[in-house]
Order: structure tokens, then C-alpha cells, then sequence
């Protein structure tokens, strides 16, 4: 498989200001080696099986080599990934309480093979426990398996959006499509003098904290970078611009009550460009509890299930994640 940049520079499309890929036909690439390592890590580690004799969780991801890259040509995507994979696993016996540790390697996720042919080793370290590693290996495995099908899934439909460009039929199904949509739920932004066709979202969690410390993980750079997961730019405070997950989301802070509401601008990088939402966070406190309300206005329609997972799975979980393990360390 070819490296990264390393293709024909004949057949490569720059980003030019007087360049326009017309319908598609010229060959684009992208490069999705440091977003598929942040995926690979978000889809895999905290996998956990159980049955009645024991309990085992993936722990951390310990080795991730390889490159993945998307290419388009003529209106055709093409994938290309390769991938040595060693996580760590750990698990319990119910019955004596007695821990153990062991590795899964993914020798090579490729284009190549499927998934299901995917190779996937457990092993465990000397001593008793057997019963743990059978159970990686039978329900582990599947589980592994199923992840890095979400990863791929991931890879062909979140990661490429933008690159195959509207053509005048598309554009005029989108059109078509745009008026059907009910005005109610539908908004209209004009950005740069295109027409966007947004939606709004709204979504509620309530997490085991009090409101200091949800709001704190909103605002403070080490905590966003611990829930996260990865570095992040954070200036906390009205006009102030932030960074998150590798550069996949940026954004600048419109309003900040302390402890109250966060207002923002907020875009993923796949977005048209220059295109954001207005993001709304207001912190309720509930019982011991803080009911988090987030309101987003302006939402690209294509996006809207992208959105709901972004924040669910890679916000909401993983705060609760961050909020459970501070607890327990406490």
C-alpha cells in the first residue's frame, strides 16, 4: 500500500481558490491515519464481557501502527488501511475475586480481509485464570470484531464526509428534498451566500455530580483533555476559541454564566466550511445530581445523527467515565 503523500502528484487535487473538482472526476485524497487512531481507541477500549463465572474489560490501548487513507475518483471512494493493533485486557473470577491481566493483538486489519476473518490473538499472563482468557477469547473476540466494524463503518461514512462534491443533480435532489422539509423543524443559514439546510436538536443527561464540577469539565483544558482524550485548545472565555479531539471540532465561547450556561459557536471540521452551530449548555442542579440541557440551532441536516452521536458517546459517556474513575481514585 502506498504511504501517505506519497501518491502521484499528477493526479492530486490541491485545495486552490481557482480549482474545482467538476463532478468529481479528478483524484482527492485524504489522509485518515490521525483520526482513525483517536476511533480505533474510542470504539475498542472499555469493551466488557461477562458471564457467570467472570467479568473482563479492555483497559487501554496499548500499541496502534499503521496508516488509513481515503481517495476519490470519478465520484468513486477508496479505502485503504492497515493496521497492528495490542490492547490490554483485564478481568476477575466472581467466585475467588482473583485478578488478571492479558493481551489481544490484531496482527492485521486490512482492506484485505473482512472483518470476520479479521485475526484477533488473546493471551494472558502465567498463572491461573483460564477461564478468563476463554472468555476474551469467545466473547471478546466477537466484541472486538464488532468494533472495528464500527470503525470502518465509521471511516466510510463519517470520516468522508465533504469529499464527494455536489454535482448539478445532486444538487437539484437536495433542493427538491429541502422543500418538503417542514419549516418548523427547519432552519436556513446563509453563510458566505450558500443556503444550508440546518435542523435543531435538543438532548438531556443527568450526571452524578454537583454543578461546580460539570461545569468545571466544560471549561478547564485538563479536564477536556482527560474526557476527551486527546490535546485541546481552551480559552475559556467570551470570544475565546477552543480546539477538541485532534482538531475535529473548534469553535469560539459566545456567553458563560459560571456554573450556569455555556454558549457557543461549534463546527466539526467535515462541515461545510465556515459553517457553525450555536451550541447552548445549560447546568441544572438536581439532588446531588446536575441535569446537563443541551439546545444546538443550526445543525447541517446531513449531520444531525453525527451530531447525536458526538455528543452522547464522545461527550455525555465519556465525562461519565472521567466523573466514575475520579470517584473511584478520590
Amino acid at each position: 500500500m502506498a504511504k501517505w503523500g506519497q501518491g502521484d502528484p499528477r493526479w492530486i487535487v490541491e485545495e486552490r481558490e481557482d480549482g474545482t473538482n467538476v463532478n468529481n472526476w479528478h483524484w482527492t485524497e485524504r489522509d485518515a491515519t490521525s483520526w482513525s487512531k483517536g476511533k480505533l481507541r474510542e470504539f475498542l477500549v472499555g469493551i466488557v464481557v461477562e458471564n457467570e463465572a467472570g467479568r473482563c474489560q479492555i483497559s487501554e490501548l496499548k500499541q496502534v501502527e499503521g496508516e488509513a487513507s481515503c481517495s476519490s475518483r470519478k465520484g468513486k471512494l477508496i479505502f485503504f488501511y492497515e493496521w497492528n493493533i495490542k490492547l490490554g485486557w483485564k478481568g476477575i473470577i466472581k467466585e475467588s475475586g482473583v485478578k488478571h491481566k492479558g493481551l489481544i493483538e490484531i496482527p492485521n486489519l486490512s482492506e484485505e480481509n473482512e472483518v470476520d476473518d479479521t485475526e484477533v490473538n488473546v493471551s494472558k499472563k502465567k498463572g491461573d485464570g483460564d477461564i478468563l482468557k476463554d472468555l476474551m477469547k469467545t466473547a471478546g473476540t466477537a466484541k472486538v470484531r464488532e468494533a472495528l466494524g464500527d470503525y470502518l463503518k465509521a471511516l466510510k461514512t463519517e470520516f468522508t464526509m465533504g469529499m464527494i462534491l455536489p454535482t448539478k443533480a445532486t444538487a437539484t435532489q437536495e433542493l427538491t428534498i429541502k422543500k418538503k422539509l417542514s419549516e418548523n423543524t427547519l432552519q436556513t443559514q446563509v453563510p458566505l451566500g450558500v443556503r444550508i439546510p440546518t435542523i435543531a436538536l435538543h438532548m438531556t443527561e443527568l450526571f452524578d455530580t454537583a454543578v461546580e464540577r460539570l461545569y468545571s469539565i466544560f471549561t478547564v483544558k485538563d479536564l477536556v483533555q482527560k474526557f476527551s482524550k486527546s490535546p485541546a485548545i481552551l480559552e475559556a472565555e467570551k470570544g475565546g476559541k477552543f480546539q477538541m479531539f485532534d482538531g475535529n471540532i473548534t469553535g469560539e465561547y459566545i456567553e458563560l454564566l459560571t456554573n450556569e450556561k455555556i454558549v457557543m459557536k461549534w463546527r466539526c471540521r467535515n462541515w461545510p466550511e465556515e459553517h457553525y452551530a450555536t451550541v447552548i449548555l445549560n447546568f441544572v442542579p438536581a439532588l446531588g445530581q446536575t441535569e446537563l440541557q443541551l439546545d444546538c440551532k443550526g445543525v447541517p441536516v446531513c449531520k444531525e445523527e453525527n451530531m447525536k452521536f458526538c455528543w452522547q458517546k464522545q461527550h455525555f459517556e465519556e465525562i461519565k467515565g472521567l466523573l466514575q474513575l475520579t470517584t473511584l481514585n478520590g
